[in-house]
């Protein structure tokens, strides 16, 4: 992943504008060879949409009493996960349109949801300071473990190294061991909630940031020694995102802009906004690299999605 030089400056063109809800925008899932992506809202609604054709509407998949703040696809299953807040985890076929499981879980916000398929098990981030695991064939509830006296925001999942990293409302973030659930390192360096994990593809590093505005990496195989830190956005950061190549890392951030970054010297590569590039007007809450490399969608406050072109300078 290191390299001696940044990548060329890509150049970003908004080409699409995803309409509909009626709140902000806060989930979205998406995976790159997939054009469809899923979008949750303060309004209820779960929407899927092909960003491969930005002017048409989306398809409502489900209405819910409360906001949704995450999203997660299963492909292989064919289904689509839903946190639903205060009232727990509901799973949607997608072929049949239909529900196809529904959990209980504490009255609480669900803030993210990941799933190992080496352990079969979803693990959903509570605000409660709770870790929910469901088991992966039925979604039933195996275990709730306290992490945190403060809320869990997000969470990242490394199954080659067998662990889960769990950023919390209480500054920290806690790297546990996948099967037995206990820390194994907790990382202090942020100064305020961390809000966005990711690892980089090749498992080489885990991205942090959140509400302090800073962007940290961290390197996994030297117990997770901070190797950089920027200060990467005016105000706080709600979302990380590789693309699937690895070839770029985007932020975005309560400011209302996306940046994108080189991911081995974290340089700045490319601002997107309302000024450079008809960005979003508030908020952006979330990313996805959908279907083409270098298609990038994001959702924000203004209770839209944008779909993004992302070209490198080299043309690619």
């Amino acid at each position: 992943m290191l390299a001696t030089t940044p990548p060329p400056r890509p150049t970003a063109t908004r080409i699409g504008t995803l309409a509909g809800h009626r709140d902000a925008v806060y989930a979205l899932a998406g995976r790159p060879g997939a054009d469809q992506v899923f979008s949750g809202s303060a309004d209820g609604m779960v929407v899927a949409w092909n960003s491969a054709q930005p002017a048409a509407d989306g398809e409502l998949l489900a209405r819910v009493e409360n906001s949704v703040y995450a999203l997660l696809e299963l492909p292989a299953r064919g289904l689509l996960l839903l946190g639903h807040n205060f009232q727990g985890v509901q799973a949607i076929d997608l072929q049949n349109k239909k529900l196809a499981y529904a959990t209980a879980l504490p009255p609480v916000a669900i803030f993210e949801m990941v799933y190992s398929a080496s352990r079969q098990r979803v693990y959903c981030a509570l605000g409660d300071g709770t870790l929910a695991v469901l088991r992966g064939d039925d979604f039933r509830l195996e275990n709730l473990l306290r992490i945190s006296e403060k809320s869990l925001r997000c969470l990242a999942l490394h199954e080659a190294r067998g662990e889960l990293a769990v950023g919390s409302s209480d500054w920290k973030t806690y790297v546990l061991d996948l099967d037995s659930l206990a820390p194994k390192i907790v990382l202090t360096e942020a100064t305020n909630s961390v809000f966005a994990l990711a690892y980089s593809p090749d498992g080489q590093y885990l991205l942090a940031a959140g509400r302090d505005a800073h962007l940290r990496r961290y390197a996994a195989p030297a117990d997770y020694a901070l190797q950089t830190s920027v200060v990467a956005h005016m105000y706080a950061i709600n979302h990380l995102a590789f693309s699937g190549d690895g070839r770029y890392l985007a932020s975005c951030s309560l400011d209302k802009s996306i940046k994108l970054w080189d991911p081995a010297s974290l340089a700045l590569l490319r601002v997107l906004d309302r000024a450079r590039t008809a960005g979003h007007g508030t908020s952006v809450n979330k990313l996805v690299w959908p279907g083409a490399q270098h298609r990038l969608v994001s959702c924000s406050d203004d209770r839209s999605l944008a779909v993004w072109d992302i070209s490198g300078g080299n043309g690619q």
